[in-house]
């Protein structure tokens, strides 16, 4: 019965973790709620009226929200540096709020200052939007002179009760966030593992339902595993450490997404070159596959089985004999002795169990140190040899700086002009419409700016704020007929608002507006200030404010959709060029080079470009081809990094495994593939560019490799099958991109 419930209680906090890796919505939507329930709970015992209830609870909530640093340290000065910004924040507001000129003066340069501060970095951003949420605060309550001492009071009260919350009630110190992060990543590789069954498993009307969820499951293991790559720093005692884990999290990465491609084409009729990560709907391999052999069938579904319960149980502290059993059969996957008989394809899958399973062993004992080796057959004494020597090799590096931009073209000094001035129209827009809350069309012009570089980009996040908000006003009726006059009832429906909104943000634009809404009017029902009439008057304010922060957007220093994405794609081509240039070159036997850090700094372009690219695929983009293209190109850019992450991670293992040699054949392999990186990143650049993308014989052919050399005798023969498939998708970019191609040389 113990273990039972034990089980039970394992399985839910591998879904919890894999559903919030980290904890970081929970932890976020707690502390909110926790420090405006304890603000009310003391401004209540010292009698205050709702007017400053409400003040209290939204500087609670803003006090808590808008500091981002990661070590408590930095956290404790960014908040005590708050403290007396919002004092004077809110001082200000109180008498300039009766001063319809300088008032809004006075605001258009706050916005300026407080959109600008994001260069200092999170310290910048955390003050500047402390200042202009207390502001609006003021205006929301209607602050006075006469209510400024009690205004002071309670966001004093809030500003210690966010504290109390972030330091003693809900502490999260970057160690147990990254803790937090690696369980979350054990659960979703073990989710994956378990996609890849049901894709073994599905029959062909249900393949394509199948492979959604590996494409689903690969991508979000991804994106945990580069949620890890921005917490190592803070995280882990030292550089080494660090590297150590970054390995690891890499290696298991890359091992589960080949596994997941190698049984693809296995149940397909034609290679699978890629799972289109993160693309929906993007072009996949035919899925009118074979069926597997009933014998074969059975033991590779075994055998993901027993991968699965490894994974689970590599975070267990299980070291069993059967966990030992289990590990040794997968490990013996990597001899090609120990392969059942099958087709090729079928036995490529054999090995990428194999090789994911010395991933496992590898994340196991770098996450959790060393282990029983008292059970452990020839196979996996070999594969923890390989380990230790991987381990013992690793050493910290320094990365590249970046040129920083200047002037106008610093993109924080362009973002402040762009909001003050779609502030200033959004404030005389707004007070055409009403007098007295003129206020939220600038707070929508504010907010959708944040964390958008273009003009694409601000148009769609205003759009869903705008049906966020149409939505949230329904609700917002609805919560107010229910609760009435009853105050506290109504307080704490805003509080499991407020989690829901937090717990949501980086899900849904939408659902977070929608709450936010919802909230507010809950929030005029106990300033008993709600009527039909102004939830109304918040949609027209929200469209205007959209609207203005798209017009000023697009007419004050812009930066159009099209030119930002023809920036990152030139970065993502760059990047990739100088990942697959620098492990072909430590493939051949050059010297080491940082490939893990440009591997990561590619998928980092490549998820900026992705985010870019949003306004481009939207449902609602009339611009069908324009939309094609832009998932096309990314869908194959998803290839081209798959296949130079897993060189690069190949070229990592040269210097300690024991079965991998440098091969000079290999240097100038990727040459071709990289001057064609080059000629397309040009193109981008000018269209005007007279440069051809080059095509030709095999990269294998040009080696002249051995017609007689075992299939997987020498890593070679990998490393040449991902240059292959690397340059054709190269080649492949070159179409939709209109970059000419040369014809073959006969």
């Amino acid at each position: 019965m113990r273990a039972a419930g034990r089980t039970v209680r394992a399985r839910l906090r591998d879904r919890i973790a894999a559903s919030d890796p980290g904890l970081l919505r929970l932890t976020a939507g707690l502390r909110t709620v926790g420090a405006i329930a304890l603000t009310l709970l003391v401004l209540s015992l010292l009698r205050a009226d709702v007017h400053i209830l409400v003040a209290g609870a939204m500087a609670a909530m803003v006090a808590t929200f808008a500091i981002r640093e990661k070590q408590p340290a930095a956290q404790a000065v960014t908040l005590a540096l708050g403290l007396p910004v919002a004092l004077a924040s809110v001082s200000l507001g109180a008498v300039l709020n009766t001063r319809l000129f300088v008032g809004d003066v006075f605001f258009v340069v706050l916005i300026f200052c407080a959109v600008y501060g994001r260069r200092f970095g999170d310290r910048g951003t955390a003050l500047g939007l402390i200042g202009f949420q207390v502001y609006f605060l003021s205006l929301f309550v209607g602050a006075t002179a006469s209510t400024l001492p009690a205004l002071c009071g309670a966001l004093a009260v809030a500003f210690c009760s966010s504290a109390l919350m972030r330091f003693a009630v809900v502490p999260a110190t970057p160690t147990g966030v990254l803790l937090r992060l690696r369980l979350a990543f054990r659960a979703r590789l073990a989710q994956l593992v378990a996609a890849q069954v049901e894709l073994l498993d599905a029959p062909a009307d249900e393949m394509d339902k199948a492979l959604e969820a590996v494409r689903e499951g690969t991508a979000r293991l991804h994106e945990t595993a580069m949620m890890i790559q921005g917490r190592l720093e803070e995280g882990t005692p030292d550089e080494s450490a660090a590297r150590l884990v970054q390995r690891r999290i890499a290696d298991a990465e890359i091992a589960a997404e080949r596994l997941g491609l190698l049984l693809l084409t296995a149940r397909t009729a034609e290679r699978a070159d890629t799972l289109t990560l993160h693309l929906p709907g993007a072009p996949a391999p035919s899925l009118a596959g074979p069926e597997l052999p009933d014998e074969a069938g059975a033991t590779l579904r075994r055998d993901l089985q027993a991968l699965h319960a490894l994974v689970l149980r590599a975070g267990s502290g299980d070291t069993g004999t059967g966990l030992a059993h289990v590990r040794n059969r997968l490990l013996g996957y990597r001899d090609e002795e120990n392969l059942p008989p099958a087709s090729a394809a079928v036995q490529d899958v054999f090995r990428g169990i194999g090789e994911s399973a010395r991933a496992v062993l590898g994340l196991r004992i770098a996450l959790d140190g060393p282990q029983d080796e008292s059970d452990d057959s020839p196979a996996t004494a070999r594969s923890r040899e390989e380990l230790d020597a991987e381990d013992a090799a690793i050493d910290g590096g320094e990365g590249a700086e970046q040129e920083e931009q200047t002037g106008l073209r610093r993109p924080t000094t362009r973002a402040a002009v762009q909001v003050a001035v779609g502030s200033s129209l959004a404030i005389v827009g707004g007070e055409l419409l009403s007098t007295q809350r003129w206020y939220w069309a600038v707070l929508t012009c504010w907010i959708v700016f944040l964390n958008t570089a273009s003009t694409g980009e601000i148009l769609v996040k205003g759009y869903r704020r705008l049906l966020g908000t149409v939505f949230g006003v329904v609700a917002g009726i609805v919560l107010a007929g229910l609760v009435g006059g009853h105050t506290w009832t109504a307080f704490a429906l805003v509080l499991v608002l407020i989690f829901a909104m937090f717990y949501t943000a980086p899900l849904s634009y939408t659902l977070m507006s929608f709450f936010v809404t919802a909230m507010l009017g809950l929030l005029y029902t106990l300033l008993h200030t709600y009527s039909l009439d102004v939830l109304v008057l918040r949609i027209q304010e929200t469209a205007l404010g959209a609207a203005c922060g798209v017009v000023a957007a697009a007419l004050v220093l812009p930066v159009q959709t099209d030119r930002r994405t023809n920036e990152l794609l030139g970065t993502v081509l760059e990047r990739l060029a100088e990942v697959t240039e620098a492990a072909v070159g430590q493939l051949s036997g050059g010297p080491a080079d940082e490939l893990l850090d440009k591997a990561r700094d590619l998928d980092q372009a490549l998820a900026d470009l992705r985010a870019a690219t949003q306004p481009l695929i939207h449902p609602v983009t009339p611009l069908r081809t324009r939309r094609h293209t832009a998932r096309y190109v990314v869908a194959l850019l998803e290839t081209c990094a798959y296949h130079a992450r897993t060189l690069a991670a190949t070229a990592e293992l040269l210097p300690t495994h024991p079965s991998i040699a440098a091969d000079p054949r290999l240097r100038g392999a990727a040459g071709r593939t990289v001057r064609n990186i080059g000629v397309i990143a040009a193109r981008v650049a000018d269209e005007h560019a007279g440069a051809q993308v080059e095509t030709g014989p095999s990269i294998a052919s040009l080696l002249g490799s051995d017609a007689g050399t075992p299939r997987y005798g020498r890593i070679t023969d990998r490393v040449l099958r991902h240059l292959e498939r690397l340059d054709e998708a190269v080649v492949g970019l070159a179409r939709p991109l209109g970059v000419p191609v040369a014809a073959p040389k006969g």
